[in-house]
Parts: C-alpha cells; structure tokens; sequence
C-alpha cells in the first residue's frame, strides 16, 4: 500500500499524540515496532483469556484491565515508535498492525463468548459487524488514501476505557435492570448498542465514501471504438524434436 493519511478524530486523539510522542521518544533504542506489536496482540490474548477465567474468580477481571492497558500501550505506540525515530515500514506496518487488530479482536471476544458474561451469539455477531467495519475501512484507505480511526469522537482509546469500565463494574453486579422489562446481561446490553453504533458507522461510511469516488469518478456515456478490433486467431505452437 503506498502512503496514506491518518483521520484521528476522536475525544482523547489530542492528549493522547503528545503522550505517545513523548514516551517514545524516551524507549531504549533496542526496543522497535515489532516487540509493541506482539506485546500488544498477548496483551489481548491476555484479556480474553482473563474474561473466561473471571467466570470462576472476579479477580481476573482485574488482569483483563491491566491487559487492555497493555494492549494499549503496545498496540498505540508502535506507529508511533516508527514516526519518531523515522523508521516507518508503510505497507508492512499497515498490514502486521491491523492483522494484529483482527486477530486480537477475535481472541477478546472468544474469550468473552466463553466467560458467560456475554451470549455467545451477540459476541458472535459484534465480531461480525467489528469486522465488517475493518474491511470498509480497509477499502476506504486503498482507494481514496485516508485511514479514519474514529467515529462521532469515538476510537480505539475509549473502546478500551468503556471496556474497562464494564469489566470493573462486571465484579459488583453482571446484571442491568430495566424495571418492568426486567433483567439481562450487562455485556449483552452493551454488545448490542456496539453492533448498532457499529452498524451506523458502516452504514455512514459507506454512503460518504461511494459519494465522494462517484464525484471522483463521475460516470460517462459509452463512446464508440475508434477502430474496429480485429480478433486474432489463436496461434498454435509445434513442438519439434
């Protein structure tokens, strides 16, 4: 992929630039891109394994904060790294890091299927639409060159806080209550209105980002060949020996 620009809009996007430039500017030169990278994908192996265990122990809701902000600090800052020391990798950094993403996101949500704290099939289904989602955005960056990381001021940074903050609360109460509806499940509530913010986001994204190649590429009437076309007959090779 040749060099794109990065769309960062979000709540915290400000703050957050000048902390990770500041910290990697003082990371041990032995330290590179590729160790934030594999640390940040362990980090959420880490969570998802951290939610299936708290089914049997709420402790481990604890770890699964610590690795989001692990997973944070190395999935952030990588890029980062490569900026600041000038050492960027464009297309090779573009496709480790958000294969990275996917993977890691998958790993999140199996272990938040296995851990009861969320059904299986709304986990299911919010990888689906988080996937749905990478793959527009992935095809967004290829044909217009703009890698948007937010939506409404929401991006990757805040997904983890509201998580965290879900985890945390998951030690109180796993459960919401909406008076005469009853109860359901806290993650279930907040996996659904991710799928539905998800989905909305899809949905604008594509309807902006076919508008704007149509206005790009404004479709033309058919114009007639300049010249006949002539097929060749096929040309037969013979062997000689």
């Amino acid at each position: 992929m040749s060099e794109h620009m990065r769309e960062h809009r979000s709540l915290l996007a400000v703050a957050e630039k000048r902390l990770l430039i500041r910290i990697a500017s003082h990371l041990p030169p032995p330290i590179h891109s590729d160790h934030l990278t594999v640390l940040a994908l362990a980090a959420m192996a880490l969570a998802g394994l951290g939610f299936w265990l708290a089914q049997w122990d709420s402790n481990w809701l604890w770890v699964v904060v610590g690795a989001l902000a692990i997973n944070w600090f190395g999935d952030s800052l990588d890029g980062t790294l490569a900026r600041v020391r000038r050492t960027e990798r464009p297309r090779y950094g573009f496709y480790v890091d958000h294969v990275v993403d996917i993977v890691g996101i998958t790993l999140l949500l199996t272990g938040l299927a296995c851990s009861g704290f969320m059904n299986p099939v709304i986990a299911l289904s919010l990888l689906v639409a988080y996937l749905l989602v990478s793959g527009e955005v992935f095809l967004a960056t290829a044909v217009r060159g703009v890698f948007r990381m937010s939506f409404l001021g929401i991006g990757p940074t805040e997904l983890r806080i509201v998580l965290s903050i879900g985890a945390i609360a998951l030690r109180g109460n796993p459960q919401v209550t909406f008076g005469a509806l009853g109860r359901a499940q806290l993650f279930d509530v907040g996996g659904v209105v991710a799928i539905v913010g998800l989905l909305i986001a899809l949905g604008w994204a594509i309807v902006q980002n076919t508008g704007a190649l149509a206005r790009l590429e404004p479709r033309s009437e058919p114009r007639p060949p300049t010249e006949r076309v002539i097929p060749r007959k096929p040309t037969v090779l013979v062997a000689r020996f």
